[in-house]
């Protein structure tokens, strides 16, 4: 699975990993997370991450 970067601190989602701090399982692809999910270090939204290549 695709790895995403924040923007703004360069935290890497993980889908893998996923978020424990705000209930995303491991496993989950970017792509599914909902829209309104946050960046857990700095806070900016979905939409400021970039793909990882």
């Amino acid at each position: 699975m695709t790895k995403y970067r924040c923007t703004v601190c360069d935290y890497i989602y993980d889908p893998a990993v996923g978020d424990d701090t705000q209930g995303i399982d491991p496993g989950t692809a970017f792509e599914n997370i909902p829209d309104t999910w946050r960046c857990p270090v700095c806070g900016v939204p979905k939409s400021d991450f970039v793909k990882e290549d």
